[in-house]
């Protein structure tokens, strides 16, 4: 609410519960900042990172779910085990990685680094979903004559559906609020959103209006893309369970 409240009324202590609104904070963020450029870096970065996680996770996640040798075992572990390290431990190497391949700040440098951070979760996400289905699918699919990369894409994936949709919402979702792997791999050119939010904390009050303001905006697509996500996720299930 104080971003919606005149600046000098916005952080007294006591607050005050009673004010005329005004969206002089949304005005002056897209005026005197460029937040635009850092909500279409945000963007950019979390369509990139989710696009590329599905498109290595999925055959990845159907390999591992078909073929559970000790292999697929010990892949699974290393994936948990990559992802259960600490943040700093897993990003700092990629700013002297980006730095030498000199793609740091840049929007690909963060997409990058989110699908190697991220892509353990999906596999095991996506792994879980094609354990569900049966494998006599697959078998009836190779008596067709179908290759296992056949029955990935003409079988699999059409049943796949509610399941790629919910890891590709949180690859989306995990992206588009991530602030660590963006601070470390970017400075001015690929800034995001929740590292713009972070620098005007500590500012001005006008500023810190600002970063209010722009949570707000940061917060409200992530709501409308989880409503209408849910709507075609439950549409989903449901065909899923009439084929079934």
């Amino acid at each position: 609410m104080s971003v919606t409240k005149p600046t000098d009324v916005a952080f007294l202590d006591p607050p005050v519960f009673s004010w005329t609104p005004t969206f002089t904070a949304f005005v002056d963020l897209w005026q005197t900042t460029q937040f635009y450029r850092y909500l279409i870096n945000t963007v950019i970065v979390a369509l990139i990172s989710t696009v590329v996680a599905l498109a290595i996770g999925i055959p990845a996640a159907y390999a591992l779910s078909r073929f559970p040798g000790w292999v697929s075992v010990a892949l699974l572990i290393a994936a948990l085990i990559f992802r259960a390290l600490p943040r700093f431990a897993v990003v700092l190497p990629m700013y002297d990685i980006s730095r030498a391949l000199g793609i740091y700040d840049t929007t690909f440098a963060v997409a990058a680094a989110l699908v190697a951070i991220n892509q353990p979760f999906s596999i095991w996400l996506l792994r879980n979903f094609f354990a569900e289905i049966p494998k006599e699918l697959d078998e009836a699919a190779m008596l067709d004559g179908c290759s296992r990369f056949q029955i990935l894409r003409r079988v699999m994936v059409p049943l796949m559906g509610p399941g790629i949709l919910t890891a590709g919402i949180f690859m989306f979702l995990f992206a588009f609020q991530e602030y660590l792997t963006a601070t470390v791999l970017t400075d001015v050119v690929a800034r995001t959103v929740p590292v713009f939010i972070a620098t005007q904390l500590g500012q001005t009050l006008p500023m810190l209006q600002q970063a209010g303001a722009a949570a707000v905006l940061l917060t409200l697509p992530v709501i409308a893309f989880a409503f209408i996500a849910q709507r075609y996720l439950v549409a989903g299930l449901g065909a899923g369970s009439v084929k079934g």
